[in-house]
């Protein structure tokens, strides 16, 4: 799957998260657990999904596009987080 993302957005969450958006291009997408974020209006379909890179699980923000997913911001998840994915069905 390409990825696509906002080369500013990837300076801020380097700095806020330690982690570089272009790091989702490591993800299976076919694994990805997400669901639409309707915490509030943002005039476009987002995602928060989750999945593993490595040993690690991962939350994301994100908008599918025709051709891409366009990231929003990652970090690693928290504990009821990876939690929450392991023990879905």
């Amino acid at each position: 799957m390409d990825i696509a993302f906002d080369p500013a957005k990837n300076e801020t969450n380097v700095a806020k998260h330690g982690v570089s958006l272009a790091f989702a291009a490591q993800l299976d997408w076919a694994d990805v657990l997400s669901y639409v974020d309707a915490r509030r209006d943002y005039d476009e379909v987002r995602e928060v999904g989750f999945g593993v890179i490595g040993d690690r699980f991962y939350c994301m923000m994100f908008k599918q596009r025709r051709d891409s997913m366009h990231i929003i911001s990652i970090r690693k998840a928290n504990k009821w987080e990876a939690k929450s994915y392991v023990e879905q069905p």
